[in-house]
């Protein structure tokens, strides 16, 4: 469920085995806030150059993802992530993809099974409640937060499933990076509107990462 142009939902956790169904989206118009990306779409957001802008290892550095970590993709789209977040933690870790719809989840089983992943998990969520499995270290939300119709009641689920020291990061596009990927200036949401969402939820703002060239990324803990 993402208006933007960028990923649907999923999750992702290291450390358990399982297959993967999500698609994710990135340079694509992200249409009205809380409106679902379509599936149909989900080509337009993964450009040639995506793994520049985008530097996941960098992102996942700064989450602290590492070999056998359980970890969460939300809004997992088409697996972009999933996938990297898979070979970060290895076969001893676990990953959890999460989406709400089923085309999405079907892309990211085509993706994960390309990739010859096993410590990837499906997870089917719902509009306010991802269904994660608790305990986990990270949870990862890119370019898909402005699609989240009930981002409050979300956060608390997303709360309950980390671990004690987990770490929730939300990457998604500033207001500033025109000229750059991502959906249309007035489709984008203000950090300090995730950050009054999180406290809402119980989570704890730790810090923001500016490495990003067109977004920011900001991670919470418990």
């Amino acid at each position: 469920m993402r208006p933007l142009p960028v990923l649907g939902l999923a999750v992702v956790v290291a450390g358990a085995a399982g297959s993967a169904l999500v698609p994710d989206r990135l340079h694509a118009q992200r249409p009205a806030q809380s409106t679902v990306f379509a599936p149909e779409d989900l080509g337009v957001l993964e450009s040639p150059d995506r793994e520049q802008w985008q530097q996941p290892e960098e992102i996942m550095d700064a989450l602290g993802i590492a070999d056998a970590s359980r970890v969460a993709d939300l809004g997992a789209g088409g697996g972009w992530f999933t996938v990297r977040l898979g070979h970060r933690v290895g076969p001893r870790g676990a990953v959890f993809a999460e989406d709400i719809q089923p085309q999405m989840l079907d892309a990211i089983g085509r993706r994960v099974r390309d990739h010859g992943l096993k410590n990837v998990q499906i997870i089917p969520g719902t509009p306010d409640n991802p269904m994660l499995p608790a305990g986990l270290d990270a949870v990862l939300v890119v370019d898909t937060y402005p699609q989240f119709p009930e981002p409050v009641p979300l956060l608390r689920h997303v709360r309950a499933a980390l671990a004690r020291t987990g770490k929730l990061g939300i990457v998604d596009f500033r207001k500033d990076g025109a000229g750059g990927p991502g959906p249309p200036l007035a489709d984008r949401i203000d950090p300090e509107t995730i950050r009054d969402h999180a406290k809402q939820a119980g989570l704890t703002f730790l810090r923001e990462e500016t490495f990003l060239r067109y977004q920011f990324l900001l991670i919470f803990g418990k």
